[in-house]
């Protein structure tokens, strides 16, 4: 059963992908019934916990099993790429055989990722998903900026996968000739720290969290269900989830452990400025993203698994549902500026209630989802330090900030007239399929945004068999802050209060990378290709040369060297005219000939004594 679960969603999105515009027609109903049933088996694996191998390579095998903590991703993943798709068919640009299918290919290799057992299974389904990216985010190939988006988003991850390649190898060396991922704090000596180093930075890199973050506002290029799904459920989720799986192998090393601890809290509280400063909704939404996913890594850093675990279930169905709720008003109003916004919840009643909600539990509001995810996670983070706890008590704050100066400017009255450009890309919108595809998807996304992490659920460590952490107090005082930070917000947002461009420019990261590795790779290359032209030059200036010579010796030596050769012949072919002479085959000469060299052989005799 459990090879059917990764294999449903691979297999068809793998059909619609090749069979190309031809299944057109019919790709949202294929695509909703696939991620239907991947749903249904993601949820008996859930219960049933199974587990399976195979024979991959001499040594390691390809193993998937559904332990507690990958029961909630499968269902999470699932019932995320079955959201996204039921809200995409609404778009008319995306109902297509290579759009569903790149989703399914996506979610599949999430499947996967979840449920490896082993760095080999792993490492191929950490492949095709960042495959998949790229070709999501470019699905608008015509439109350069989109390409250029995918690539950055693409090589950039792919920089940070390097350390997933060196971990392979560091187990090996280090004596994990299986590779298992529960075998790896076994790895011997100062392999065990290479192992270490290369998953942090390869998790770090996926899940955007700083220094590679970014790569995650440039992936804001690609469509809005693309974005939900990415930075829900899957890719972004891929590498919190990593880091939470390998709890014990942060733990082992002993540096590890904090050096996460610290990077997942000052990506949630710096990140959660930049989110503040953003004046585009879905670039809000993305620093939030990588905010948000540092509280995970932060949980993985303290061993708060169980937190961690929650924070991501929970997130993944809150920021599924403001994607979608963006996605709609980008359609619907061609436009993300939230300038350009005002009014939009007003307009269209059912987005805005339900990114209200999502909102609200983003912002850590009592008593919603993410404000009991967060809280296990800083209560975990207090045991370990308070120096931690007081950083992500101050990026909780702050994601009440910038979650209500969003619903602040989509609650008010006045709707600027659009402009030209805006009427433009609205033409062709077909707003009911829009509004009538969105019901179902963003209500139910809205009823797990809110409910998911009720204490109920939280505290049920039978259920899903996790470890939850004891503690009130700091639930009930950033639960304070975050209402007294969404209420101060909302008084103050009309305001016009610049932002740093630090913030605004997601700290500037990009543009250190582009100086500090970019460039300079770029003038190593060119140096390169300069060298490479200088070797070029070389061998063509010897080819043309050693061609010269043999023209040379062609008109001047070839005609001596030819005439001594032919002279050398005329003078074998006279010898043997001269040897054919006697040769008349008349008897007679023949006995003259030898009458005369017998007279002349005696002659010799005579005069030689």
């Amino acid at each position: 059963m459990l090879w059917w679960l990764v294999a449903v969603p691979l297999l068809g999105g793998a059909g619609l992908s090749l069979a190309g515009r031809r299944a057109d027609r019919v790709a949202p109903a294929a695509g909703l019934l696939v991620a239907a049933a991947a749903l249904a088996l993601a949820i008996i694996a859930a219960s049933t916990r199974p587990a399976v191998d195979a024979p991959l390579v001499a040594g390691i095998r390809a193993g998937l099993a559904v332990d507690g903590l990958s029961a909630l991703m499968v269902v999470t993943v699932a019932g995320a790429t079955l959201a996204v798709l039921a809200f995409a068919a609404g778009e008319a640009e995306l109902r297509t055989a290579r759009f569903v299918g790149f989703m399914l290919l996506f979610a599949g290799a999430m499947l996967v990722t979840v449920t490896a057992t082993t760095l080999a299974v792993l490492l191929m389904a950490w492949e095709v998903m960042g495959a998949m990216s790229w070709a999501l985010v470019a699905y608008r190939w015509r439109e350069p900026e989109s390409v250029l988006a995918a690539h950055t988003a693409f090589l950039t991850t792919r920089l940070a996968d390097v350390g997933l390649y060196v971990a392979a190898g560091a187990a090996l060396a280090g004596g994990i000739g299986s590779l298992a991922l529960a075998d790896l704090p076994a790895a011997r000596g100062p392999w065990l720290h290479v192992v270490a180093a290369g998953l942090v930075v390869a998790a770090l890199g996926k899940s955007a969290q700083l220094p590679f973050s970014f790569w995650l506002s440039q992936a804001m290029r690609g469509p809005s269900p693309v974005s939900a799904l990415l930075h829900s459920a899957t890719m972004v989720a891929a590498g919190a989830y990593l880091l939470l799986r390998l709890a014990p192998l942060l733990a082992a090393s002993g540096w590890a452990a904090p050096t996460v601890a610290w990077v997942g809290a000052a990506t949630a509280l710096l990140m959660g400025l930049v989110a503040v400063a953003q004046t585009d909704l879905k670039q809000l939404l993305a620093a939030s993203t990588c905010a948000q996913i540092g509280f995970m890594v932060l949980a993985a850093g303290v061993g708060g698994v169980a937190g961690g675990a929650l924070q991501l279930v929970a997130h993944a169905a809150t920021k599924s549902l403001l994607f979608l709720g963006a996605g709609a008003w980008l359609v619907l109003l061609a436009t993300k500026q939230l300038g350009e916004l005002r009014g939009a919840a007003r307009r269209y009643p059912l987005v805005g209630v339900t990114f209200t909600v999502g909102a609200a539990s983003l912002a850590g509001l009592p008593p919603l989802s993410l404000w009991v995810t967060k809280d296990l996670v800083l209560a975990a983070a207090l045991e370990q330090s308070t120096a931690l706890y007081v950083v992500g008590l101050v990026a909780a704050v702050i994601s009440a900030v910038y979650s209500a100066k969003a619903v602040w400017w989509i609650w008010q009255p006045e709707a600027p007239p659009p402009s030209d450009e805006r009427r433009v890309r609205r033409i062709g919108t077909d707003e009911r399929a829009v509004r009538r595809n969105g019901v179902l998807p963003l209500s139910g996304l809205a009823a797990l945004a809110a409910l998911l992490g009720i204490p109920v659920l939280a505290r049920a460590p039978g259920l899903w068999e996790l470890e939850v952490q004891e503690s009130h107090f700091p639930e009930l005082l950033s639960g304070g802050l975050a209402v007294a930070a969404a209420a101060v917000t909302w008084r103050l947002a009309g305001r016009r209060i610049g932002a740093p461009p630090l913030l605004a420019s997601w700290l500037g990261v990009e543009r250190l990378a582009h100086a500090v590795v970019v460039r300079p790779v770029l003038v190593l290359a060119r140096a390169l290709a300069r060298f490479d032209d200088v070797l070029d030059g070389a061998v063509n200036a010897l080819a043309r040369g050693t061609v010269a010579l043999a023209r040379g010796l062609d008109r001047r030596g070839e005609g001596a060297v030819d005439g001594a050769v032919r002279g050398i012949a005329d003078g074998a072919r006279a010898l043997g005219r001269l040897a054919r002479r006697p040769q008349t085959g008349q008897v007679h000469q023949y006995y003259a000939q030898a009458a005369a060299a017998l007279a002349v052989l005696a002659l010799v005799v005579i005069v030689v004594r």
